[in-house]
């Protein structure tokens, strides 16, 4: 059991430690065939908190025939149908948010405060936001065609497939499956192994609602036994990935020998353009900000700085004085603004990045303030960081996915440009300056699926988010191309002068 309990509700604490874990399939708590186990451990302490089943093939493949028998009472139901039983989801999920909220906080090693301010709050939204919309959706849509009575029908494809990160568990659960269910598909999900509570907790609360068993199906396990075998599986008719380019090129390969339409969601290395007519200490407060949500586990955070020279060293003044204010600390106080790292292992990867992008020449700016070494001793936490140097460098050209942003100077908008699009990655820019016609115009010329303007990681219900290059492809999350893409079209078509 953790150090933290004692700040946790108790419904939170009866779900941890005497609810059973194992997989939903068809509507049934399932036990594996076989009896692997990994520990589920909390962040903040190095602890474990639970433990959960490692499945394989033989769970995968009972989760999809799950699917393909509850899909065609899910898509023969009206969409108002749909809409509503996803509204008692979403009421069922806002009755429970604090211990969501404290489930996800303690699982990934996120600030409780934005587990409760952002991540429950919006993913409830977002359930909310598809069910309305598949009352609005045109499912057939009229063709001009001369001579013709012709229209594009929208349907449902069937059993679609959804491998998910641990960063946003909750959020990127609720992303991506809301709109699949609303648009009539039913699901398999693969959380990651290392973070499946949130999951776990939000699946079965959709049961409750009234949801059909099999509708929605959780297989737990790794990327090798669970993530291959989902990818790979030829019942599967539409599938979605989030998560590293590396891992989404396999995932894409997978797919491809099924001609299975895949979407993948994958990693960035997002720059801030910062000119000099901005308020330069509001912006660093608020590109520090961005830098530690999370703890820096957000794939589309900035964490290339490049600002324009006549300002640059009063920015890493403003930077540097805001990044020591942040307070570090175990997730679930409500003091925190910046847990743990997710996993020891990823610790390792941050801690490698640093190392080897010293060994580099690179020239660290600022560094925050950490836990009392006695505190953080067994948690996974490390401290944000600030570096310069060459824009070759790993920490400048590779996602490190941790709070360390890399400062580049430019002088002239098209160096600013240049050095922005100089990445393999396409998800998020930010362009920040008082002058919005020069500010639209580099936002314009930037190669990202979203730039925004003075303002960082800007979410919003139909505003569309996608990635390009190394950063995804195959539409986005949180608009209504998203829910169209959970749906196939088909012509029909009947030439009018045909008999009859």
């Amino acid at each position: 059991m953790s150090n933290q309990d004692s700040a946790m509700a108790p419904e939170t604490l009866s779900f941890l430690y005497e609810s059973r874990k194992t997989h939903l399939i068809g509507g049934h708590w399932a036990d594996c065939k076989d009896e692997k186990t990994a520990g589920v451990f909390d962040p903040s302490t190095g602890e474990v908190i639970t433990t959960v089943p490692l499945g394989g093939q033989a769970e995968v493949d009972d989760a999809v025939r799950a699917a393909q028998g509850a899909f065609p009472d899910w898509s023969a139901k009206s969409p108002k149908e749909r809409s509503m039983l996803l509204h008692c989801w979403a009421d069922a999920i806002e009755e429970k948010q604090n211990v969501l909220a404290e489930i996800e906080s303690l699982d990934v090693g996120k600030a409780l405060i934005n587990a409760e301010g952002f991540d429950v709050p919006f993913g409830v939204a977002c359930i909310r936001y598809f069910a309305d919309f598949a009352l609005k959706a045109r499912y057939d849509v009229p063709l001009s065609v001369p001579h013709m009575d012709a229209r594009t029908h929208r349907a449902s494809y069937g059993p679609c497939g959804f491998i998910f990160p641990w960063n946003f568990p909750f959020d990127l659960l609720v992303w991506n499956i809301s709109p699949a269910l609303a648009a009539g598909n039913t699901i398999v999900v693969k959380p990651s192994v290392v973070t499946p509570l949130s999951t776990l907790y939000t699946c079965g609360l959709a049961e409750k609602a009234g949801i059909s068993p099999g509708v929605i199906n959780v297989v737990l396990g790794d990327g090798k036994g669970v993530g291959t075998a989902l990818a790979k599986h030829s019942g599967i008719r539409r599938m979605s990935f989030t998560g590293s380019s590396a891992v989404g090129r396999g995932i894409a390969e997978s797919c491809g020998r099924n001609l299975v339409p895949c979407k993948l969601e994958l990693g960035g290395k997002g720059a801030a353009v910062v000119f000099e007519d901005v308020d330069i200490e509001d912006t660093a407060q608020k590109l520090v900000a961005a830098l530690t949500l999370n703890t820096g586990q957000v794939c589309c955070t900035a964490t290339r700085w490049i600002v324009q020279e006549s300002v640059y060293d009063r920015f890493v003044d403003k930077a540097s004085d805001a990044l020591q204010r942040i307070k570090v600390g175990p997730s679930l106080s409500r003091e925190t603004q910046m847990g743990p790292l997710t996993s020891k292992a990823h610790l390792e990867t941050v801690l490698g990045y640093l190392e080897r992008g010293k060994r580099q020449g690179a020239v660290v700016l600022a560094e925050g303030e950490l836990l009392e070494k006695e505190a953080a001793s067994s948690g996974y936490f490390v401290k944000p960081v600030l570096l310069t140097g060459s824009e070759n460098n790993s920490c400048c050209a590779e996602e490190i996915f941790g709070p360390v942003a890399f400062l580049l100077r430019f002088s002239h908008e098209s160096e600013a440009v240049e050095l922005a699009n100089h990445s393999e990655y396409g998800l998020a820019n930010s362009v920040w300056s008082r002058d919005l016609v020069r500010a639209n115009r580099v936002a314009e010329r930037l190669v990202a699926g979203n730039n925004w303007i003075n303002a960082h990681n800007v979410f919003a219900y139909g505003l569309p988010y996608g990635g390009v290059r190394l950063s995804g492809m195959g539409g986005g999350v949180n608009s209504p191309e998203t829910f169209y893409d959970y749906l196939r079209n088909q012509t029909i078509a009947r030439p009018l002068d045909a008999a009859g």
